[in-house]
């Protein structure tokens, strides 16, 4: 279904030096107005941002505007956020019983947050309680785990997460599991058997199944067999920039054939080609610089995470990355809705857990998205599911296909 007006950008293409005349200051203007309004105007929902990394290892205070990281209350809303999705990301070095203290440690830190900060901040585990938060002004935080390795092999504690109110796992990291396959993992693995059975009591707790991260063949198993739409909570268009971590057209198309969508992510080697490119040229500089910052703050995930977007920042500096504007995101979620619709994408900024393309350097900078898609000639309703209405309807469809479970089984 196509959304917009015309596949070309609106962009003129007039010299540089031409005078721009009192009428098109005046329509450029009124575009920028009502871009604004209709930001401001809708539920916007963030489906991955990793900030509890900070609030746990620092103690970083939410409700402070900081110089350092992507979010803070007074810059989400700045940027007009109604709902965060908060990760809860275990690194693949840390398994067993460790994995499932650090998932719970972190998930304990936001919800503390939420506490604290009651009259700018909500938990919400339902929809209907992400738009009750988002009717009273506050902000709904959701929360999520990254990596399937944090249940530890276990049943009865991805139960307990979803009791505290976890609303999707991202099956895997950065690595193979036991019973899922990884898309930086050794080979293209698949599901096992007990892999099958995580996605059917997922299904049953009304969790949302979170293919980022996976293999091809995980990504195709789960959805020949998840009862429930899926999610790529924060992923791009391999189309665009050809990493495994990002989906062909051909899984976009099957992701949205299921009612699923995509959440395109800001990562600049996720979204630029060139710099995704430049990255590997230097990979082992890449990897050197990255060990020395994680040798220096060694127990302090968080602060490694920032380190590591200044290394980025750096060696842009030096020219041996290219500069990403911002812009290209915009570009990803273009393609993405030419494959598969505007009912099948929206936003997973990956905030505070990756590295961030010049102009969108926090979460203050979303509504330039906004204005982005208006000025390309998106309609307004497609803009609103874009920014939100998407990600809040395939957690609807996971409470609805959950409840159906529950009443089959009485």
């Amino acid at each position: 279904m196509q959304s917009k007006k015309s596949k070309k950008s609106t962009k003129r293409s007039s010299p540089a030096n031409r005078a721009v005349s009192p009428a098109e200051n005046s329509a450029e203007s009124e575009t920028a107005s009502r871009a604004r309004k209709l930001h401001f105007d809708s539920l916007v929902v963030d489906t991955h941002v990793d900030v509890a990394q900070r609030c746990f290892f620092e103690n970083f205070d939410f409700a402070h505007r900081d110089a350092e990281g992507c979010l803070d209350i007074p810059r989400l809303r700045e940027g007009g956020v109604g709902a965060i999705f908060c990760a809860a990301w275990v690194p693949v070095d840390v398994t067993g019983p460790a994995a499932v203290k650090r998932a719970l440690d972190l998930i304990d830190a936001m919800r503390e947050q939420a506490r604290r900060h009651a009259d700018d901040l909500a938990l919400a585990a339902t929809v209907t309680q992400i738009r009750r938060v988002h009717a009273a002004g506050k902000i709904a935080v959701v929360l999520c785990v990254e990596g399937g390795h944090a249940i530890d092999n276990d049943l009865g504690i991805l139960r307990i997460f979803a009791a505290l109110g976890v609303r999707y796992m991202t099956l895997t990291h950065i690595a193979d599991l036991d019973w899922a396959g990884s898309s930086a993992g050794s080979g293209n693995k698949g599901l096992s058997a007990f892999g099958g059975e995580v996605i059917a009591e997922m299904n049953r707790l009304g969790m949302v199944v979170d293919l980022s991260h996976v293999s091809d063949r995980t990504f195709s198993e789960v959805l020949a067999i998840t009862r429930a739409p899926a999610m790529a909570s924060h992923s791009c268009c391999r189309a665009l920039c050809d990493s495994p971590r990002n989906l062909t057209d051909e899984m976009i198309r099957a992701l949205a054939a299921g009612g699923g969508v995509v959440q395109i992510t800001f990562h600049t080697t996720f979204v630029s080609q060139a710099h995704a490119g430049a990255h590997r040229l230097h990979l082992a500089e890449c990897e050197a610089r990255a060990q020395e910052i994680h040798t220096e703050h060694a127990g302090n995930q968080a602060r490694m995470l920032i380190e590591e977007q200044r290394l980025c920042e750096t060696m842009i500096r030096e020219g041996k990355l290219p500069r990403v504007s911002w812009e290209e995101i915009v570009e990803h979620i273009d393609h993405a809705v030419q494959i598969a619709g505007a009912n099948h994408v929206g936003i997973g900024s990956d905030f505070d857990g990756a590295w961030m393309p010049e102009g969108m350097e926090d979460a203050s900078k979303l509504p330039r998205i906004t204005e982005a898609l208006v000025r390309r000639g998106y309609a307004d309703r497609d803009i609103r599911k874009i920014l939100g209405e998407n990600a809040v309807r395939v957690l609807s469809n996971a409470e609805r296909v959950a409840n159906e479970l529950a009443a089959s089984a009485v």
